[in-house]
């Protein structure tokens, strides 16, 4: 693609000067894979990529002849070349993305040349803003020991970017980023462009697309790809950035600050039961044990790494009676470690050290004889380190990296990430009816169920000894996560989420099936944390109550006080918008918080929430900071738990640079929000009518379009690609919830993905604009410009909306909606006629004259790739045509299909 041609009318964009590195950046890129172009497909490949990239920017600078032509040029292409058009587009988007990367970390490293120039949402400007406020040393202390950051990696991928590609595009950035020494010899710049140029070859020659079903393995090896690459270690510099700027802010009474473990980190991969026929006890067995291989496998190697650093010998320097007493302790256990330490590093006490702690760890790992009993065995070994060389003259000999290491044991444990298990509530329905010999259990009324499982809690009798098959794999579990408790320790199990929970007999059921499946103690208590999830507005919305009648329950109530009086509640956000829309959902989540919180705040009862939310806008999907300060006041508390999936991980934690600033700007968004103590703040009772009305009115327009029209489920399934999605390998979960090809019966995560492909994003506005139209005729514009500019939910949620109109692009979903055929013309012109709607309210509101007026960097981003993403739609919809004639049967086109797809989440850099 020979980017130096490209002649996009600048117009209204705004090329700053610290954008002319990029801009020259994807330039070359853009000739790199001109070239790969014309080598790998030849001349004639080369110049269909180019002739349609031309035309597709002549048709955006507002020449609609040339629309035709791109059609043209286009359509009726073999599966082999419309492949290889795809995968070119794709492949520039890889660099473009790699580009933009390198881009953060340049503007990173730009702040932090300039002291004097705070970054901002960085950890700088927030210290020095809570000093301002009067935040003391205790306060902040205080502060700093409430915080509990936890991001949860889920099991739901919509990343299609296989892993092998995703290490190439690492290490592509990173010869991008080692090519920003401006002292670098044109000599060793080349060498590296000649390695970049390697690696986007063989990404042009890996294929995108595995052709086997992914499975759950492969699910844990992308998630820890990104533990044991980025997140080991960058987790240590986050803590001394933290020190540095909390000294540039406090001074030396900065550094008297202890700095509290901070994050932790969780996943659903290998424990999420819901509607995952592939989950199971072995499951939940063989990820803890593959993450205790990986984590005791990295503490073994950096053990290494430190016996080669710390050659102090004895007769240089002292090591403390410990160090010494250690060593004589291990060598009874492990002489043949101790043999083979070579003699002239006999008088090296500390490499000895770790040499024989290097012996423990892997008889940890073969669990052989003497092995570490827990984590924190092991950290008081290392810890040895740290005193005996702070005692000995050796905080410049070795001292940091052993600090650094502590840290790492501290935050990943023995565990390295720990295991949340979801079930659905109607599952345990079934088991519990079951193991009571209750035939008519499920026809039973709640209250009727939660007095039989508490009598069942109480005489601690055993189930019903003819359980059937899925009662045993049920109790498999809870027998599963009691054998994680005796061998990996009490935090390599998380919280037990309960999806569809309808009342507390769903939650007095996981204790029961825990009793049943040997968790509990000989007093009958049960080591579990059990989180009922609220995801329909409906449970949103009754969510309160239900928490209500939950703890009014004798035998919960005793549960609570045993974890520490702490509720966690899941709040899920994907399914409220795929019922109501963007507005009702969040107003729905944004009561539900408020009401689940302050309602318990003069009790003894926490609620800590945890936050179910996608990696796009319409399913809960923002940046952490916008969604720390869109929370009703008071409802952080210290606590910010996430879950992150498919594509957001690679955004946030694919480099360790910007892993260290997504986990930098979580600690300031947590600490800001977190900064005045709980307390019932009631909103405005004129903006709560406002906002009552917008929902109400958006989630009426939203339903009547979605649920209401008739047929509306074949205009989807026609003019989207979700018939290609459901055939991709990108999960290991069904795309279906249940039998049936419905809306209701669709998940979440591909009724997005396939809106997004088509460029309609109808989840995330469509209903806004009638929602404000009608607040608008009942309260007029004054109120709603002030709900703009000061209520930091409604003006986020506007902001939200903005971006997904702007990457929405209604000229290019009219193309997809024809596939409808006579649905077309029906539907159509109603997303049409509300994207004016709602386009027209939010630039009012918002005082913009176009969208994202105040955003330019995505408005700028948009601009530019809008032209290489149009040929990739109008190829898919070619392709689709072809595909769904042929009844869909030819391998050749539907491979051609998955090229579209990966090329369109690259350039558009999202999914569902």
């Amino acid at each position: 693609m020979a980017a130096s041609k490209q002649s996009l009318r600048q117009g209204d964009l705004d090329f700053t000067e610290h954008t002319r590195a990029l801009r020259a950046e994807v330039r070359r890129l853009g000739e790199m894979t001109g070239e790969l172009l014309r080598e790998q497909g030849g001349e004639h490949l080369y110049e269909l990529v180019e002739t349609a990239r031309q035309l597709a920017i002549r048709r955006r600078e507002g020449d609609l002849s040339v629309g035709r032509a791109l059609h043209e040029l286009l359509s009726g292409l073999n599966a082999a070349t419309a492949d290889d058009i795809a995968r070119a587009f794709s492949t520039y988007f890889h660099l473009v993305n790699a580009a933009e990367k390198v881009h953060r970390i340049r503007r990173r490293r730009e702040y932090l040349t300039d002291e004097s120039r705070p970054m901002p949402r960085g950890l700088d400007r927030t210290f020095v803003l809570l000093r301002e406020q009067g935040f003391g040393i205790d306060e902040l202390q205080t502060l700093l020991d409430q915080l509990d950051i936890e991001p949860v990696f889920t099991g739901q991928p919509t990343e299609p970017t296989r892993r092998t590609i995703l290490r190439k595009e690492q290490n592509i950035v990173r010869m991008l980023v080692a090519m920003l020494d401006p002292t670098l010899p044109p000599q060793e710049r080349r060498a590296y462009e000649a390695k970049i140029r390697t690696e986007v070859t063989t990404i042009w020659q890996t294929d995108e697309n595995p052709s086997e079903a992914m499975t759950v393995a492969d699910e844990l090896e992308h998630v820890l790809f990104f533990l044991t690459d980025v997140l080991y270690r960058v987790v240590p510099p986050v803590y001394e950035n933290m020190r540095e700027a909390l000294v540039r802010a406090y001074g030396d009474e900065g550094r008297a600050i202890r700095l509290p473990t901070l994050f932790r980190f969780a996943s659903w991969v290998g424990a999420d039961l819901d509607g995952n026929p592939n989950i199971n006890a072995k499951t939940i067995r063989k990820t803890l044990t593959r993450q205790r291989s990986l984590i005791l496998n990295l503490y073994f190697e950096e053990c290494g790494r430190l016996a080669t650093q710390l050659s102090q010998t004895l007769s240089r320097t002292s090591v403390t009676e410990g160090i010494l007493e250690r060593i004589s302790e291990y060598r009874e256990h492990f002489p043949d470690a101790m043999h083979a330490v070579p003699a002239r590093h006999r008088e090296m006490p500390y490499r000895v050290y770790l040499r024989l702690v290097q012996a423990r760890i892997k008889s940890t790992f073969d669990d052989s004889v003497f092995p570490y009993t827990d984590a924190a065995e092991f950290e008081a070994d290392i810890r040895r380190l740290e005193v005996s060389l702070a005692d000995n003259r050796g905080r410049n000999a070795g001292y940091h990296p052993v600090r650094r290491f502590l840290r790492r044991i501290q935050t990943f444990g023995f565990h390295l990430l720990s295991l949340d298990i979801r079930q659905n509530a109607k599952i345990h329905r079934q088991v519990v009816g079951a193991g009571l010999g209750d035939s008519e259990w499920l026809q039973r009324t709640p209250d009727e169920r939660v007095a039989a499982i508490c009598a069942a809690l109480d005489s601690r009798e055993p189930p019903d000894e003819e359980s059937d098959t899925l009662t045993r794999k049920t109790l498999a579990v809870f027998q599963a996560i009691a054998y994680a408790h005796r061998r990996y320790g009490a935090g390599a199990i998380g919280p037990f989420i309960i999806s569809q929970c309808e009342g507390p007999d769903d939650v007095l059921a996981v204790l029961l099936l825990a009793q049943w499946g040997e968790m509990s103690n000989r007093r009958g208590e049960v080591a579990l944390d059990v989180a009922p999830m609220f995801e329909t507005d409906t449970d949103l919305i009754g969510g309160n109550a239900m928490i209500h009648r939950l703890l009014a329950i004798p035998q919960y109530r005793q549960h609570l006080e045993r974890r520490k009086h702490r509720q966690v509640v899941m709040l899920g956000y994907s399914h409220s918008n795929k019922d109501g829309g963007i507005a009702s959902s969040r107003w729905a989540l944004y009561q539900a918080q408020q009401t689940l919180v302050h309602d318990f705040d003069d009790t003894d009862i926490e609620i800590v929430l945890f936050h179910g939310r996608g990696g796009s806008i319409s399913r809960g999907g923002s940046n952490t900071r916008s969604a720390v300060r869109s929370a009703p006041p008071g409802t952080i508390g210290g606590h910010l738990r996430v879950t992150e999936q498919g594509e957001t991980i690679n955004e946030k934690y694919g480099l360790r640079n910007i892993a260290l600033r997504n986990l930098e700007q979580s600690i300031s968004s947590v600490a800001w929000a977190s900064r005045e103590p709980l307390r019932n703040v009631g909103l405005r009772k004129d903006w709560v009518d406002t906002m009552n009305t917008i929902a109400t009115e958006s989630r009426r327009a939203y339903r009547e379009l979605v649920v209401d029209t008739p047929r509306f489920v074949d205009y989807f399934r026609a003019a989207t690609p979700i018939d290609v999605i459901e055939s991709m390998q990108v999960g290991t979960r069904p795309t279906d919830q249940a039998n049936g090809r419905g809306i209701d019966n669709l998940r979440a995560i591909p009724w997005v993905f396939a809106w997004t492909q088509s460029r309609h994003m109808l989840p995330g506005w469509y209903g806004v604009g009638t929602g404000i139209g009608k607040a608008l005729e009942q309260y007029g514009e004054e109120r709603l410009l002030e709900m703009a500019h000061e209520w930091p939910f409604f003006g986020i949620m506007l902001h939200d909306v903005e971006i997904v109109m702007g990457k929405t692009d209604l000229a290019t979903a009219v193309e997809y909606s024809q596939l409808a055929e006579d649905l077309h013309e029906r539907i159509f012109p109603r997303i049409a006629a509300e994207y004016d709607n709602t386009r027209t309210q939010l630039l009012a509101l918002t005082e913009h004259a176009v969208l994202l007026e105040e955003d330019r960097v995505l408005r700028r981003a948009i601009r530019l790739r809008n032209p290489y993403l149009d040929p990739m739609n109008v190829l898919q919809i070619d392709l689709l045509k072809r595909w769904r004639a042929g009844d869909r049967q030819d391998e050749g086109i539907k491979n051609a299909l998955f090229e579209t797809v990966n090329g369109i989440v690259q350039g558009l850099q999202a999914t569902g």
